[in-house]
């Protein structure tokens, strides 16, 4: 069974960086197409960024383009979401997955989940 972990949350100031980090336990990470989700009090998770496994293709919600990052090392296993100018709508708990296709309305891959990471942008 996968593992996603999931670090990197915290409180920040509106106009802050936060910097996110998701550990995925699978040896064929490399050729998985990653993505970050997010789930606001109340509403339903939405996908913020994708990436394809290659690193070439990435893809972004319109709220945070040009604020936010995907990025990936391959040889860690890792998927990563820098965050800048962040604003108080942006909080959320936010969570990794691989994503089935290079799309904003691509489904996760995997049915598990890790625990997130709680992001809270204050005012």
């Amino acid at each position: 069974q996968v593992q996603l972990v999931e670090s990197g949350g915290g409180l920040v100031q509106a106009g802050g960086s936060l910097r996110l980090s998701c550990v995925v336990s699978r040896s064929t990470f490399r050729i998985l197409s990653m993505g970050w989700y997010r789930q606001a009090p109340g509403k339903q998770r939405e996908l913020v960024a994708i990436m394809s496994s290659g690193g070439t293709i990435t893809n972004y919600l319109h709220s945070v383009k040009g604020r936010f990052t995907i990025s990936r090392d391959n040889a860690k296993n890792t998927v990563y979401l820098q965050m800048n100018s962040l604003k108080p709508e942006d909080t959320a708990v936010y969570y990794c997955n691989a994503v089935r296709e290079l799309t904003m309305t691509s489904p996760p891959l995997y049915s598990t989940w890790g625990q997130g990471t709680q992001v809270t942008v204050s005012s």
